[in-house]
């Protein structure tokens, strides 16, 4: 039975036994309907066009046709269908044209089961999530965006004592959504924290370039650190 969030996808393949692989791979996985099969450039333009499918699996290399024409075309165009590629293709100019594009992955073949898996699971996430999000905030940006989210995986695993991630999200929350720079008093205020706990989270922001201090020089007493979004 199909579900509401079910994903349906449209697999762009010119190898009749490489999309048999593919479709097979699919139908393992929960939440994924196959909705076509495009053997040419051409089919494969015309059954997204028509069929409007949440994810195209794409191949670059056809008999007629280049999938990066397709890839391309569809940003073009404002298709709301994203691209994973699968390909042989491994010239760092595909892999720009790809990244330009707009791919949410990118996969070489031979295609195996498990990294087929990771990444439409990691796209399921994504799709739940931006389905989700009423409103947009620098944590959600770094979720939802692949490089963005390993990135601050990156940061998170190395988190020094007395700096946990919950807090950190929310420091980067509101500094994004403020067009003005705010004393870690401010911004201890909208997280629920003391001035001491802010600062330390803020001061750990600047030393890996998240955020930026400016200083501010009043009439009376020392002078004040701000913080503000780079």
């Amino acid at each position: 039975m199909m579900h509401n969030d079910t994903i349906r996808v449209v697999i762009a393949e010119d190898d009749p036994q490489n999309a048999l692989i593919q479709q097979t791979y699919l139908e393992r996985l929960e939440d994924f309907e196959l909705v076509g099969i495009a053997h040419s450039i051409e089919d494969a333009q015309e059954l997204v066009s028509i069929l409007m499918p949440d994810l195209l699996l794409l191949d670059v290399y056809f008999p007629a046709g280049n999938g990066m024409q397709l890839l391309h075309q569809l940003r073009a165009n404002n298709s709301h269908t994203d691209v994973i590629l699968i390909t042989a293709a491994k010239e760092v100019d595909v892999l720009k044209s790809a990244l330009h594009g707009g791919v949410f992955d990118y996969i070489l073949k031979p295609l195996v089961f498990e990294r087929l898996k990771v990444s439409l699971n990691n796209y399921q996430q994504h799709h739940a999530r931006l389905n989700t999000v009423a409103a947009i905030g620098q944590t959600d940006l770094d979720e939802l965006m692949p490089r963005l989210a390993q990135a601050t995986a990156s940061i998170n695993a190395r988190l020094p004592k007395g700096v946990d991630e919950l807090t950190l999200n929310k420091v980067l929350d509101v500094i994004s959504q403020q067009s003005q720079a705010l004393s870690a008093e401010q911004i201890g205020n909208d997280i629920g924290a003391s001035r001491t706990t802010a600062r330390r989270y803020l001061e750990y922001l600047v030393g890996i370039n998240k955020i930026k201090v400016q200083i501010h020089y009043g009439s009376v007493g020392r002078p004040e650190r701000l913080y503000a979004a780079i």
